[in-house]
């Protein structure tokens, strides 16, 4: 059993002595500011878990690894773990996790900042976490070398002993730890050779999963702090819009003040809030307040005006300026001298992320200091945000991370955050905000919507020749980081056009900034979701017009030039039986659909089966995925990613969609923005490469190629090809 998630606070003044001693346990970290020894005697003196800023304790009891980046359900406790262990030669039912505090020592080297998204926490942390748990191997042996006054070279290390074979002496790392603590840091400790991994690439228990399969795992909505209030919130349906008057009347007793357990309403930016000694309560009440909304100027924007926009963005005369990703070659000449060429226009709407743990954040603020819990994403950007609001320093802002109960990219947001340390501050108490699914649902950071225009050519042996690309949407970047546009490209919105798998000697991509006044994010894979979708129909419809097996025809045209990509194609096709016809069902055309993506540094093929009924009714049969992701940590939690994307991305495929009318998000809750249920999701099978490749990223390949698999095995079955989503909203019955 693992001990539940500690949720510490970061010390901005902790001594390398406090550090390195205390409660014998071996800490290694970075970043070892110096303070006097009074102060680090005070800073170690209260329990024996000392708030630092480092990787790993070595303690009598074990080891314990303090994971940067978030728990989101993807397995990272577990999976940096496993790097540290197997550096230190421990016996893994030994080894424990926690959330790091906050602290810029624990900046995503890819991402920047304390952030957990895009696939990154393996590829981040590889080679990071290796290294601690090297040093902290060093300096034990430096220890029991010293005490026994021997050679280093002589001992030996053996799940959690040190033993020196000669004499007969052996001890745990806990009994040696701190002596170890006063040892030199080695700079660039040996790693361990990979022929000699006995943990990396194990599929090893998980280390949460005790705790959440007993309730002991402390999510957001955890929290319990004394003399904690609760809060309900309402946001201006429209968005951009404010509280322009409120009567909380209804509200008020005869007394004219709030009824018992009613502590206050307060009125925020764009929503009004209600908050009580409990959730409920707090509920209740906010219904009872009538608020009339300045709406402002998107209140008349509808999915159709948003269609219009776009298709008008893919004209040439359009005043909106054409940002070039790629241009390599001629595309325009290779596409017109072509043997063949197909052309399409491609419309995807947009997306909520609809993540199962509610929105929440509980803030505890007072006149000199902020602290927030909350499951979040991006840690960073909180002790800036919540100190320009409130008044106070950065570093009297602190932040500790729970278990995220799904991110998708939506715990990127620091929304909610905010609005809890601002209704803290109005009633002096700790709030604990939660939100219901349809403000979720309504308030969302969505999916850009976009359409895609694309013009490609292929020669007399079925080559590509030429591809011209054009995306049309918002700008994701233009609202989180305007600085990281270059050249006018949101790289995000061309991402699994510009760097697809297939060798293309002239490509030309662009694309056009086409703001709606709908907030965007990132969402779960980003622009490889969208364009996966694009790219892998374009290329099955290429395959159509000539009349080749879409598999074959993605062979040839990887042919000898991408040697991975082939590799895992022809996996998925193996395994799925592509070769094979499907069994007849009785009332049913069926058919296989294939999808070749390459993202996040890994490689993954998917051949989905399907049924389509003659009234229409649409099965998923079979799921098939063969992927790549370099050298894998946890294979079985890879498995779980994989098959867990895929259908994430099968759900969005097959219903998922945010309309608006009058500025208002249609859609509420998990009745139409749904998820597949476990009857109507297919059997998925995830076949791993072996690969000495680096290692990539998980958590995000599933989703980009799940819609072309299943929209190319619709069009197998059917003749019917969906140039857009999702695909219950087309008639798939026979005629």
């Amino acid at each position: 059993m693992t001990e539940p998630p500690r949720i510490v606070n970061l010390s901005p003044r902790l001594s390398r002595r406090a550090l390195l001693t205390g409660s014998g346990a071996l800490v290694l970290g970075m970043h070892l500011p110096l303070l006097g020894a009074g102060e680090a005697e005070a800073a170690i003196g209260t329990n024996s878990l000392v708030p630092v800023n480092a990787w790993l304790k070595v303690s009598a009891t074990g080891v314990s690894v303090v994971s940067p980046a978030s728990e989101m359900g993807q397995g990272v406790f577990t999976a940096l773990a496993q790097l540290v262990a197997e550096e230190l030669e421990i016996d893994w039912t030994s080894v424990r996790a926690e959330m790091a505090p906050f602290d810029p020592v624990y900046a995503n080297p890819i991402l920047g900042g304390m952030r957990s998204g895009g696939a990154t926490s393996i590829r981040a942390w590889f080679l990071p976490m290796r290294k601690a748990g090297a040093t902290a191997r060093q300096m034990l042996k430096a220890a029991a070398a010293q005490v026994w006054r021997v050679s280093p070279d002589s001992l030996v290390l053996t799940t959690g002993l040190i033993s020196h074979p000669p004499s007969g002496r052996e001890a745990s790392y806990g009994a040696l730890a701190q002596v170890a603590s006063r040892q030199k840091v080695p700079v660039e400790p040996p790693l361990r050779d990979s022929g000699r991994w006995t943990l990396i690439g194990r599929s090893l228990p998980r280390l949460d999963s005790p705790d959440k399969v007993t309730g002991r795992a402390i999510f957001g909505m955890d929290v319990r702090l004394p003399g904690q209030l609760y809060a309900a919130i309402r946001h201006c349906p429209v968005y951009g819009g404010a509280p322009a008057r409120l009567d909380d009347s209804a509200l008020k007793t005869s007394g004219g003040g709030y009824p018992a357990g009613v502590t206050a309403v307060v009125t925020l930016k764009d929503a009004v809030a209600v908050v009580a000694e409990n959730w409920w309560l707090a509920r209740s009440a906010l219904a009872r307040v009538a608020v009339a909304w300045a709406e402002g100027a998107n209140a008349g924007q509808t999915s159709a005006a948003i269609d219009a926009a776009l298709v008008r963005a893919l004209d040439p005369k359009d005043p909106r300026a054409v940002a070039i990703a790629v241009n390599r070659g001629d595309a325009d000449r290779a596409i017109a001298g072509a043997a063949m060429t197909v052309e399409a226009v491609y419309r995807q709407p947009f997306l909520a992320h609809a993540a199962l743990e509610p929105i929440n954040a509980t803030a505890s603020v007072t006149a000199s200091d902020c602290e927030l819990w909350l499951p979040t994403q991006d840690q960073g950007q909180y002790p800036r945000l919540i100190a320009d609001a409130l008044g106070l320093r950065p570093e009297k802002v602190r932040v500790n991370t729970t278990y995220v109960g799904g991110g998708f990219g939506r715990r990127f947001e620091a929304d909610v955050g905010l609005q809890a340390a601002l209704l803290s501050k109005a009633v002096g108490k700790p709030v604990q905000l939660i939100w219901t699914r349809e403000e979720d649902i309504r308030h969302d950071y969505y999916r850009p919507a976009s359409i895609s225009r694309v013009a490609l050519g292929v020669d007399v042996l079925g080559r590509l020749t030429g591809w011209r690309h054009r995306v049309a949407g918002p700008s994701i970047l233009g609202r989180v980081n305007p600085g990281a546009i270059r050249d006018g490209v949101d790289k995000t919105a061309v991402q699994g056009i510009a760097d697809q798998p297939y060798p293309v000697p002239a490509l030309h991509v662009d694309f056009v900034r086409a703001e709606t006044g709908i907030p965007v994010g990132f969402w779960r894979s980003v622009g490889h979701g969208a364009n996966g979708f694009v790219v892998e129909s374009m290329i099955d419809e290429a395959a159509a017009k000539l009349g080749r097996d879409p598999w074959r025809f993605r062979r040839g045209v990887l042919a000898d030039k991408a040697p991975r990509a082939l590799r895992v194609l022809d996996l998925a096709a193996e395994k799925s039986d592509w070769t094979t016809p499907l069994p007849a069902i009785t009332g049913a055309r069926r058919g296989r659909g294939i999808a070749l993506h390459e993202a996040y540094g890994s490689v993954i093929a998917v051949v989905l089966e399907v049924s389509v009924f003659h009234d229409g009714r649409l099965v998923l049969d079979r799921a098939v995925a063969a992927f790549d992701c370099g050298q894998m940590v946890n294979p079985d939690i890879v498995s779980g990613q994989v098959a867990g994307g895929l259908l994430f991305g099968l759900s969005a495929a097959l219903t998922g969609k945010i309309t608006f009318e009058r500025g208002r998000a249609m859609q509420s809750n998990f009745q139409d923005c749904r998820a597949l249920t476990m009857a109507e999701a297919p059997p998925v099978e995830v076949h791993l490469v072996s690969s000495d490749e680096p290692p990539g990223g998980v958590s995000e390949a599933g989703v980009p190629p799940a819609a072309p698999a299943l929209t190319n095995a619709i069009f197998a079955a059917t003749g019917k090809r969906l140039r857009a989503l999702p695909v219950l909203d087309f008639d798939l019955r026979d005629g």
